[in-house]
């Protein structure tokens, strides 16, 4: 395991509990019935959070996105293994305060804003629409955060605003997790397991997808560099000859 595995680790935890305190929270504080405030606090908790320390660890903050970047070999399995790890323990501690200080009444109302399939959505039906939905999120971070072409600049903003024009789509289909750990933490201190694998089969499915259009059509002689790594603290002038360097070494 890398010498900083814990910096990583912990930011991991900070900016997945923002996520899920927030986000779930506002649920809790609207009743669920204000989808606009719930959108705009899962985006703009994550925004904030990848602009605040997406420079340490990548700010990925999802264990589908974490899989996704294993899969298109842009992380390391090892590393991959503790971000999820860290992403269910920053979940599982951020339900369990929002337990605490919110009424049971109100928390139980909306079941810790436990995402769960709306009336009359079949699972097949979520598990396509958490497909669709990750894949735009997944889609944004590699054209944000991972190519180097991009708006880095702005990454937090486009990431943000991808989870909340999801979540405007998909809130009342899913609760729009596109992410294991949005669902994991409110559902296992609430005890609600129905539907589990929509959760974890539909969000893995859409990152891993959109995650290889990216490395092996858009990315496919372009090197990028592993989300936690040195090359995303570079500036971008520093980073762009760095990238020369390699595809010259590789003789491109």
């Amino acid at each position: 395991m890398e010498r900083n595995w814990y910096r990583n680790a912990l930011v991991e935890v900070i900016g997945t509990f923002a996520l899920i305190f927030v986000g779930a929270g506002s649920i809790i504080a609207t009743g669920g019935q204000n989808l606009v405030a719930i959108a705009l606090a899962h985006g703009l908790t994550i925004g904030i959070m990848v602009a605040s320390a997406g420079h340490i660890s990548g700010g990925v903050y999802n264990p589908a996105l974490t899989v996704g970047l294993m899969a298109a070999r842009r992380m390391s399995v090892s590393r991959g293994a503790y971000y999820i790890v860290a992403q269910l323990v920053g979940a599982l501690l951020a339900a369990a305060m929002l337990k605490v200080i919110f009424p049971a009444a109100l928390a139980n109302a909306v079941a810790l804003g436990t995402p769960q399939l709306g009336q009359g959505i079949g699972v097949l039906a979520g598990v396509l629409a958490e497909i669709v939905m990750t894949f735009f999120l997944m889609y944004a971070v590699f054209g944000v955060a991972i190519d180097m072409r991009g708006a880095r600049a702005i990454a937090g903003l486009i990431i943000g605003l991808t989870i909340s024009v999801d979540i405007f789509v998909g809130g009342g289909l899913t609760g729009a997790a596109m992410n294991p750990a949005r669902w994991f933490g409110p559902a296992v201190v609430q005890g609600l397991f129905t539907d589990w694998w929509v959760y974890w089969v539909g969000p893995i499915v859409g990152a891993v997808v959109a995650a290889l259009v990216w490395n092996e059509v858009f990315l496919r002689e372009v090197v990028s560099p592993e989300p936690g790594s040195s090359l995303l603290i570079m500036s971008p002038e520093r980073a762009s000859i760095t990238c020369q360097c390699a595809c010259s070494k590789e003789g491109r």
